[in-house]
């Protein structure tokens, strides 16, 4: 019954942030060097609550923007039922989610754009390493904060030499989002890690083959990474919580 109800509550709370992604996303889902988005698509400005970030993405005619909010919302209930099963009572399972509707929030803006902004990417690097430090001093805990700090500056590591090697396929956002896919999963261990990097990069490749066959893309189109990641991340932190 217990695990039931925390399933409840994890779905209600990823409903609930996931119905707030789309506007944060149209907003954010602008170029480089390009101000952040103050108004719908039809010129409405974008009012109430946080000076307009959190709201429904929807105009004052009607009409919806941004990415589909019942996908959206959907996809960040399931990640978060999923995980809540698979984690159960430990405290880490409030810091993943707390950090999921945030890795939505990137995966959408990335699709959109292939960017990832520094307004997410290094608050929630120093957000998942404080939580997971706080965490660790629990009772309940699964996982170890030493781990989640070296996986963190491992994988990022490898995320700035593969950029300065292959800038087309990484971009610098990759690799400050490396420090928070590195903590996450290294919080579990290195095997964890290990595993989540190599299924990211896996759906990621399908991601651009399929693009391929279907005529959307080529060999040396720059498709968005992060997302892939964020998933690899999501499979990390499932089967690290069955292994532990």
């Amino acid at each position: 019954m217990q695990t039931f109800w925390i399933i409840a509550a994890a779905v209600l709370w990823g409903t609930g942030t996931g119905l707030l992604i789309p506007r944060a996303s149209y907003r954010l889902s602008v170029s480089p060097q390009v101000p952040w988005r103050t108004a719908c698509p039809a010129g409405h400005p974008l009012g109430g609550i946080g000076d307009g970030w959190l709201g429904w993405a929807r105009c004052a005619d009607g009409d919806a923007y941004g990415p589909s909010t019942p996908a959206v919302a959907a996809i960040t209930a399931a990640v978060c039922a999923v995980l809540a099963a698979a984690v159960g009572a430990h405290p880490e399972l409030v810091v993943w989610l707390l950090l999921i509707p945030i890795g939505v929030l990137l995966a959408a803006v990335d699709l959109t754009v292939q960017r990832l902004p520094d307004v997410l990417t290094l608050p929630l690097a120093l957000m998942s390493l404080g939580l997971l430090g706080m965490t660790a001093l629990l009772p309940g805990t699964d996982g170890s904060w030493s781990w989640a700090v070296l996986g963190s500056l491992a994988f990022s590591a490898f995320c700035l030499v593969m950029f300065l090697i292959a800038p087309v396929s990484f971009g610098f956002g990759d690799v400050k989002l490396a420090l928070t896919i590195g903590a996450v999963t290294g919080w579990y261990g290195w095997d964890n890690l290990f595993l989540s990097v190599f299924a990211g990069f896996v759906l990621f490749v399908l991601y651009g083959l399929g693009l391929v066959v279907a005529g959307r893309a080529h060999r040396q189109s720059a498709l968005p990474l992060g997302p892939f990641l964020l998933a690899g991340a999501a499979v990390g932190v499932l089967l690290g919580s069955f292994a532990s």
